[in-house]
């Protein structure tokens, strides 16, 4: 047996943003993906991946009474008791959807009515299965939003207006010319960040008026005005927020920005090479970078591993 592919996701803007209703851009990432796969010989990897989904699948058996969705459980145990891992690129803890990815793969083969990926989406649909996705992926970081499997199991770039609004979104194709040199890049940390402990900071701080009021009137004005900039393909407008929002998260969210990172992240926006952000819920992993120079900001970050997502 062997599923189809789920692609990682990138959420090119919103991170916290969304839990209070900014807007979000979320796109699918190719580089890295995972499926369901059963090994007659399987490595420690497997074996610990087929532990997880053990515990998956009881944590599964009790959602069910939410009357959302059911799933094909007798099924999905005896995949299990065969050994059925789930053989995955994605890195954990990195803030590229890898729970996301395993989510999609098993509501794909187990969910019983599911909505399928060729359906007429309507918006109802989308948020229905968002609602699914939500629950699911609790399991894994004690609260979500379900956005990652979302995005993993459509394979398509998605919009989110508010918690209730989102849509697949069209963006602007990326740029093959050889002139345009701007670019979107994850920079590795080399750090495995985790979610909960970094969403609970956030709850934390919302308890505060100070907090609250910043997150309205900056920090989601500005991600609002970057997901409309790159949609319109507006680049100019789109740096001049990016580097305002890489601002009020390094003066606002310095718990989710690894230390030795504090410096470079300061650098890129006193020197606009680059301007540096957050790529999921932060503490680790990746972290996201925007440039209208990708070589200047290569030269900038020679000491750390860059990867290209989205061509400007």
């Amino acid at each position: 047996m062997k599923g189809p592919l789920f692609y990682s996701k990138i959420l090119l803007f919103g991170e916290y943003g969304i839990i209070k209703d900014s807007k979000g851009l979320s796109i699918p990432y190719n580089f890295y993906k995972g499926a369901l796969k059963v090994s007659d010989n399987p490595d420690d990897k497997a074996i610990k991946s087929n532990k997880s989904l053990a515990n998956f699948a009881n944590y599964l058996a009790t959602i069910e009474d939410k009357g959302v969705v059911n799933f094909d459980l007798d099924q999905l145990q005896k995949d299990i008791d065969k050994g059925m891992y789930f053989d995955s690129s994605i890195p954990q803890g990195y803030g590229v959807g890898s729970s996301g990815a395993l989510v999609a793969a098993i509501y794909d083969n187990y969910a019983k009515d599911k909505i399928t990926v060729l359906e007429n989406l309507t918006r109802d649909k989308l948020l229905k299965l968002k609602e699914i996705f939500g629950l699911m992926e609790s399991f894994f970081h004690g609260n979500s939003s379900g956005l990652d499997p979302l995005n993993s199991y459509l394979s398509l770039p998605i919009l989110i207006h508010s918690k209730d609004d989102i849509e697949p979104a069209g963006i602007p194709s990326q740029s093959t010319e050889q002139n345009k040199k701007g670019a979107v890049f994850l920079l590795d940390s080399g750090v495995v960040g985790e979610t909960a402990p970094m969403v609970s900071i956030f709850m934390e701080n919302m308890k505060q008026e100070g907090f609250r009021n910043m997150l309205k009137n900056q920090f989601v004005k500005h991600t609002d005005a970057c997901v409309d900039d790159f949609l319109k393909g507006d680049i100019k407008s789109l740096f001049s927020n990016i580097k305002q929002l890489s601002n009020v998260v390094f003066d606002n969210f310095k718990p989710m920005i690894p230390k030795q990172f504090h410096k470079l992240w300061k650098q890129g926006i006193e020197t606009n090479d680059y301007y540096l952000k957050l790529c999921g819920s932060g503490g680790g992993g990746y972290i996201l970078g925007f440039t209208q120079d990708y070589a200047k900001a290569q030269e900038a970050l020679k000491d750390y591993k860059l990867e290209v997502v989205y061509n400007f």
